[in-house]
């Protein structure tokens, strides 16, 4: 086994955490139990996964897509009975084997060109979450991206990723990772987030989620107009009016300025207005949490 003479290739976002406590800290965030299974995204040089197979874990699936540090993973860690390399790009390769349970959680170090389209397939979308979802994923992203997940309502960051996220999430920083932890360097800031994907019947209905996200799309794509000019053309303005009041929205709040709670609020007030005669299926379970 040998990794020697590798170099980090930046078609392929390679920058490798070196940093010790940063690790320690990935896998006390992940807070893996005896017999669970992990998935882990882009393993490197095995840095992580070295320290994931110390822990009581029932198996490690790792995803690896440069065929070189592949051959180097397998000479490193292919005696162990615990572990599957599987070779490919995580958007495209299966993520769980089909004669195996599935992973329980994911430790992923994403190549932050790929962030939005792994983060969509590991988490699901609003409008189409996961059936079974992991119990807990510790990711680490670019600090722009682990700002957006997290940011509360009013901050610069706030975003209709923050709404999404936290409508399918619990979302906290792990914490702060700056370049010189890594090998090589990136020019930016990152950081360990740590998301426990909600359970099916604390996320919102179907009907309830495409209206929560056709009002994310409509509103965010003008984030400094005032709600009266992005969600005009709804409902007559007597309607909105009535329909914001029972939310409660102020018309001239921006999108920015409401919690996922009054984005379900409108979303719900909108289907009932826009369907009297259907009863609509409203938020249950858990409040979101940031």
């Amino acid at each position: 086994m040998t990794f020697h003479g590798h170099r980090a290739r930046k078609r392929f976002g390679q920058h490798w955490l070196s940093d010790a406590s940063v690790l320690d800290r990935i896998v006390a965030a992940a807070d893996l139990q005896p017999g669970e299974r992990v998935l882990e995204v882009g393993p490197g040089r095995g840095a992580l996964t070295e320290r994931l197979l110390a822990c009581p874990i029932a198996a490690l699936r790792a995803v690896e897509l440069d065929r070189d540090l592949v051959a180097g993973l397998r000479g490193r860690f292919g005696a162990e009975p615990r572990f599957e390399l599987v070779e490919g790009d995580a958007l495209e390769v299966p993520l769980a084997p089909l004669d195996a349970p599935a992973c329980d959680k994911v430790v992923a170090n994403i190549p932050y060109n790929i962030t939005g389209p792994l983060l969509e397939r590991l988490v699901g979308r609003l409008d189409r979450p996961h059936d079974h979802p992991y119990r807990r994923l510790v990711l680490l992203v670019q600090q722009e991206v682990g700002e957006r997940i997290r940011a509360q309502p009013g901050a610069s960051a706030f975003s209709a990723l923050s709404v999404r996220m936290q409508l399918l999430a619990r979302c906290a920083s792990v914490c702060s990772v700056p370049p010189r932890c890594f090998s090589p360097p990136p020019r930016v800031m990152s950081e360990v987030v740590c998301l426990d994907p909600l359970s099916p019947a604390d996320r919102p209905a179907p009907a309830l989620a495409r209206t929560v996200e056709m009002l994310l799309r409509r509103c965010f794509a003008s984030r400094r107009k005032m709600l009266r000019n992005t969600l005009a053309g709804l409902l007559p303005p007597e309607e909105l009016l009535a329909l914001a009041a029972g939310a409660d929205v102020a018309l001239e709040q921006r999108p920015q300025e409401l919690d996922p709670r009054r984005w379900l609020a409108l979303a719900a007030g909108l289907n009932r207005a826009q369907a009297p005669s259907m009863p609509v299926p409203e938020q249950t379970g858990a409040a979101p949490h940031a």
